[in-house]
């Protein structure tokens, strides 16, 4: 008998397949790239919409955009383990990125929302940001109203993890002067 394996996509494989409109028009997906397989991405309700909107005014408040570039829902460029994930928010140090995405070593702060999506945001995608070395990973968690967050990567984990939740404040590693409570995020 034989099994079937799914096909492994290079990161320049899945990038020119976006390049030529693979997946636009009448063949359009909401996918992304994680460890050469492509993945739909889960749908966004208005709970994960309303949330992404609050990161970004909250972003556009604190960071200073001489130095740093918020994107949102936009993809990271990650060649070490071929993926090319679309987290919901990210800084990144300014530059120009007209002719390519951002790679690991540009990130300051990586967000991920989640409901549905969240045992891929703790598993796969936990490892391929913490192999990256992106450095300050965060997954705003919509069931348990928290926001966890992921320092300190070695190999495919990061070395310190937290909980963050009611008025409790976080700052991100690249701006420390910065504060968010996850209360401001799951007010009604």
């Amino acid at each position: 008998m034989t099994t079937l394996a799914p096909a492994h996509f290079s990161l320049k494989h899945y990038e020119h397949m976006v390049e030529v409109g693979a997946f636009a028009g009448e063949f359009e997906k909401h996918i992304e790239l994680l460890r050469g397989e492509i993945v739909a991405m889960s749908p966004i309700g208005p709970p994960h919409s309303v949330i992404v909107g609050r990161l970004n005014r909250w972003s556009y408040q604190v960071a200073p955009i001489e130095k740093i570039e918020i994107v949102s829902q936009g993809p990271v460029r990650i060649p070490v383990s071929d993926s090319e994930p679309e987290p919901d928010l990210f800084w990144v140090v300014q530059g120009d990125y007209f002719k390519r995405h951002p790679e690991p070593h540009e990130v300051l702060l990586l967000v991920e929302v989640a409901e549905s999506s969240l045992p891929v945001d703790r598993g796969v995608k936990l490892g391929v940001y913490a192999e990256a070395g992106i450095a300050d990973y965060w997954i705003v968690n919509l069931i348990d109203q928290q926001i966890e967050v992921y320092r300190n990567p070695a190999g495919r984990d990061y070395q310190d993890r937290s909980i963050i939740r009611g008025d409790t404040p976080v700052s991100p590693l690249a701006l420390p002067a910065a504060t968010l409570q996850p209360s401001r995020l799951f007010r009604s």
